[in-house]
């Protein structure tokens, strides 16, 4: 099954989503943490520490993969009928793929492969065996940014999560810690 989890910084949605692997650990499933996040600045490196230490406390034995830009072939590679996998987060692995290129044209050069990576992830999802949490910063919500990149993002983010959401067989959106199903 697909599980998409919505939710804005700090509003409880990877915990949401880890108390669902727990679950799903106490019926003999295996639990993978994908992560995707990238340590480009010293504060990024905290924040993955700080997730890593959250993991090693938590009570699952968690199998953690990261993998900045390559989802699709870790998904397959991991997917199992006995396994939840635990993708966090998926608008910080839509970064890694529109920054690939420091230009100012970083869209117009990379259209296509982001095309065919999100094509390839939203193809794979259907097919793989297991649960999926696919966690996600819903960040559509606000002020519409300033800069090219920034709306650009915001716009690849909504159209990404529109298109899981249509293939997921679960959407929750989670503020303040509060769960609130929208699909399932």
């Amino acid at each position: 099954m697909i599980h998409l989890v919505l939710g804005g910084a700090r509003s409880g949605k990877t915990g949401f989503a880890t108390t669902a692997a727990k679950t799903y650990s106490e019926k003999g499933y295996q639990c993978v943490y994908i992560a995707t996040a990238q340590a480009l600045d010293d504060e990024m490196n905290d924040r993955i520490s700080r997730h890593r230490s959250d993991r090693e406390a938590d009570s699952l034995d968690w199998i953690t993969v990261e993998t900045p830009l390559n989802l699709v072939e870790t998904l397959r590679e991991y997917a199992r009928e006995d396994r939840l996998l635990l993708v966090d987060c998926l608008t910080l692995w839509l970064t890694n793929h529109l920054m690939l290129e420091d230009s100012p044209t970083v869209f117009t050069d990379c259209d296509c492969k982001w095309n065919d990576e999100k094509q390839a992830l939203l193809s794979v999802l259907t097919e793989l065996p297991g649960e999926i949490y696919l966690v996600s910063n819903e960040v559509g919500c606000g002020i519409v940014p300033l800069g090219e990149i920034n709306r650009r993002f915001v716009d690849e983010a909504g159209w990404l999560h529109q298109d899981i959401a249509a293939i997921a067989d679960t959407v929750t959106q989670v503020t303040a810690g509060l769960p609130m199903r929208l699909k399932g």
